[in-house]
């Protein structure tokens, strides 16, 4: 089991990454939280801090990739894990227009492999360290209402996978993190059913745990992430046609 003594979390005022730092706040342990919301963001340090851990915040705008990566370069030498956590969404209702996609392109796509490039030569230095990217199951089967989102999402999957077997020489664990709906903000306005939801403290215990076990992919609930990846071996039309008759058809 591993214990990372500084852990990174871009994201963190959302309800997995306020989840995640509170499992991850300890004595011994920093905390470089990243999050958009500052007041949100000072409740969460002060909770953190509370249960013993030395915290550090930061709230930039993630579309600003020079300033991101000024951060994480900073801050790297010091991080042992890092989860990439940040995400936004758009979906159908209003024609997901070029800005709307651009922008979920922006925060979920640019800013993760940024911050990621950022953090990369550090930890090659060291010749250890973690990074963690949030997906979705989307990333298995794009869902109809959410293009952009599962484009983004499906991005994070096929890079986090790939640079598992890049890094893993270095030293570098990588781990693509794949949830299902889990009770936040952002699922609450998702246009669709939103079945076998979980807690955001649930969703972090799972992902905490299967980092610390060094999976691939932790992919949960069990059955939501076998239903989207058995998608993929379906002929294209079967698999819209059943997605459209559970509710989730653009």
């Amino acid at each position: 089991m591993r214990e990372p003594r500084g852990v990174l979390i871009t994201g963190a005022t959302g309800g997995i990454g306020s989840a995640l730092a509170a499992a991850y706040a300890a004595p011994g342990r920093t905390l470089l939280l990243h999050g958009r919301r500052l007041d949100r963001l000072g409740a969460l340090a002060q909770q953190c801090t509370q249960r013993g851990a030395a915290v550090e915040t930061r709230s930039l705008d993630l579309a600003d990739i020079p300033r991101l990566i000024d951060w994480a370069e900073a801050a790297a030498p010091r991080v042992d894990l890092a989860i990439i956590n940040a995400g936004v969404t758009s979906d159908v209702r209003s024609g997901e227009p070029w800005a709307a996609a651009d922008h979920v392109i922006q925060v979920n796509v640019r800013a993760a492999l940024a911050t990621v490039c950022a953090l990369v030569p550090a930890m090659r230095r060291r010749g250890a360290g973690q990074i963690a990217l949030v997906s979705s199951i989307a990333a298995w089967h794009g869902v109809p209402l959410t293009p952009a989102y599962s484009a983004s999402k499906a991005a994070l999957k096929a890079y986090g996978e790939a640079l598992r077997g890049a890094l893993a020489p270095a030293g570098i664990e990588v781990n693509v993190v794949l949830p299902g709906f889990v009770r936040t903000a952002m699922s609450e306005r998702f246009p669709g059913p939103k079945v076998f939801m979980l807690s955001a403290e649930d969703a972090a215990r799972r992902i905490v745990r299967g980092l610390a076990r060094d999976q691939a992919r932790i992919s949960f609930p069990l059955l939501p992430s076998l239903f989207m990846r058995s998608l993929t071996l379906l002929p294209a039309a079967a698999a819209q046609r059943i997605l459209r008759r559970m509710g989730y058809g653009g």
